[in-house]
């Protein structure tokens, strides 16, 4: 039987390594060429656009997330010297191109590169992966790739008995990508966790190495300075998450349902099948991995996604957290789906078909984000014009950087606001929507007034830029998609607050929402800042 094609499919068990790592490469350039396509169309989504401050006001942590995410945008973007939203976007996409190749390359040490390729397709069908790891401007890129990195050197040193100089090497690089996932997102954490599992049940040898314990202190090293700053902030980063999962004295069965059809969505509903048939394989004993590696595959996915999915028989819980556990269910179903035999094109379709799926997905939604005429939120009342509907989000922003533009221009020109002035805003979205595409682009700053959970990173940000003076005149922008009051919000702040214009954002010729500007006159310097006392 050929190795090349037949029926259109790529017959992988009868296909040469070479030819097996070419069809990555080709897979890893699509996939890429999408995601740019997609990130030089789309505007930035209100997480994204907030990381954006981690790039602008760089430090050593932040109050809801470790650094990485902004230090891998002032990489990629050149120190914000190409600052839109494609650049932005553009090292979530590189970084997800090594994760592939990665994924290729442990798929291919556990087994075979047939195993390799199914991995590298799994994970670029997984929703998490190819999407909100691969091409959104979020920690999950970095955590990702470096989780994977860390995956990579385990598999070459934590299954082997007789230890020499290469393993001890390698689990001192673990210890470096190691520390790097977790200042990407605190769930790297459960990297060591996963060591510390295979270490204690399986591989005790490693107990007696100095090597494994230089490796937690490199790890240590990388991860002082996120801890030194929470030190100084009364460890504001670990309160705010502890607080999101802090169990509580109810059982909340409808939460555990949306978590865990939470997973099936985000990995890829043909995925998650794929990897229970796998499981299933794997209960009943099927021979299609060695053990020692079956076993390391397990220790990486069974603490982390046993914390989280029994939190969220308590509290509410982000689908996503679990999400890199399911990096190594991948690759125990792409390890169980090469070793069948005498259907290989069959399984090959559907171990694509999430990869084809999600690009259906992605143009069916670039279509509603960016030219349907379809309101999907409210359309009464007026301020609440567009309320839930999730593509707004990601539309009309530049819309409203370009009114409000012409509007400052004609207020100050007419003597009615200083020249300069800044905007003032409630919460982080759409405050720092607000910030990236209408203020900054002239530079003019942009303060949120609110409380910690509702404001974050700009409790620090209003510090650095000198904060709200005493009798200045500022702007505010209220969106309708998610308005607020001003005169409930700001009006114990301002002696007067004056509307000024009301303006259409519009998609495909129709209204999607309102964007309403006001002057707030004449700040009284009571706002207090809610930073931690140092």
């Amino acid at each position: 039987m050929s190795g090349d094609f037949k029926c259109g499919s790529i017959l992988t068990h009868n296909v040469s390594d070479h030819q097996n790592k070419k069809y990555v490469l080709y897979l890893i350039g699509i996939a890429s060429v999408v995601r740019m396509f997609f990130a030089s169309q789309v505007e930035l989504g209100n997480d994204e656009v907030y990381y954006w401050t981690y790039a602008l006001f760089p430090d050593w942590s932040h109050f809801d997330h470790p650094p990485m995410v902004g230090i891998v945008a002032q990489i990629f973007s050149l120190n914000l010297l190409l600052q839109d939203d494609f650049f932005l976007r553009f090292g979530s996409i590189i970084l997800s191109a090594i994760s592939t190749w990665t994924i290729f390359r442990i798929g291919s040490k556990i087994k075979n590169t047939t195993t390799g390729l199914y991995a590298a397709y799994l994970f670029t069908g997984s929703i998490y992966c190819s999407l909100i790891g691969g091409f959104s401007f979020s920690p999950d890129a970095s955590l990702v790739f470096f989780w994977l990195l860390a995956m990579n050197a385990m598999v070459d040193f934590l299954p082997v008995e007789t230890l020499t100089s290469v393993e001890r090497k390698k689990i001192l690089w673990f210890g470096l990508v190691a520390g790097l996932a977790m200042i990407s997102k605190y769930q790297g954490a459960f990297l060591w966790f996963g060591v510390f599992a295979y270490v204690i049940f399986f591989n005790r040898n490693w107990l007696k190495e100095i090597s494994f314990y230089l490796a937690g202190i490199i790890s240590f090293i990388v991860l002082l300075p996120l801890l030194i700053w929470n030190m100084q902030n009364d460890f504001i980063s670990f309160t705010f998450h502890g607080n999101r999962v802090t169990p509580a004295l109810e059982i909340r069965p409808d939460y555990f349902f949306t978590e865990i059809f939470g997973q099936v969505g985000y990995n890829n509903p043909v995925n998650y099948v794929l990897i229970v048939v796998a499981l299933v394989a794997l209960i009943k004993k099927k021979n299609f991995i060695d053990r020692k590696f079956s076993r390391y595959l397990l220790a990486m996915t069974i603490p982390l996604w046993v914390v989280f999915t029994g939190f969220s028989v308590f509290r509410s819980t982000l689908p996503h957290w679990t999400s890199p556990a399911f990096l190594a269910l991948m690759l125990l179903a792409a390890a169980y789906w090469a070793e069948r035999k005498g259907s290989e094109a069959r399984i090959f379709f559907w171990i694509k078909f999430p990869s084809y799926f999600l690009v259906t997905l992605m143009f069916i939604a670039l279509y509603i984000i960016n030219y349907s005429p379809f309101q999907l939120g409210k359309t009464s009342p007026l301020v609440n014009f567009g309320e839930y509907d999730f593509t707004q989000d990601l539309y009309g922003w530049d819309q409203v950087g370009e009114h409000f533009k012409t509007i400052a221009s004609r207020e100050e020109s007419s003597g009615r606001m200083p020249a300069g002035a800044g905007v003032v805003s409630y919460k982080w979205f759409p405050g720092s929507h607000l910030d990236f595409y209408a203020a900054y682009p002239l530079h003019r700053n942009v303060f949120l007034m609110g409380p910690m959970n509702d404001i974050h990173k700009y409790a620090w940000i209003n510090q650095q830029r000198g904060g709200l003076k005493q009798g200045q005149d500022y702007y505010h922008i209220a969106v309708s998609n998610v308005y607020a009051d001003p005169y409930e919000r700001f009006g114990s702040y301002f002696e007067k607050i004056e509307p000024m214009d009301t303006v259409e954002i519009k998609r495909a010729g129709k209204t999607m929402r309102y964007a309403f500007f006001y002057r707030l006159k004449n700040y009284n310097g009571t706002y207090l800042n809610p930073l931690p006392a140092r």
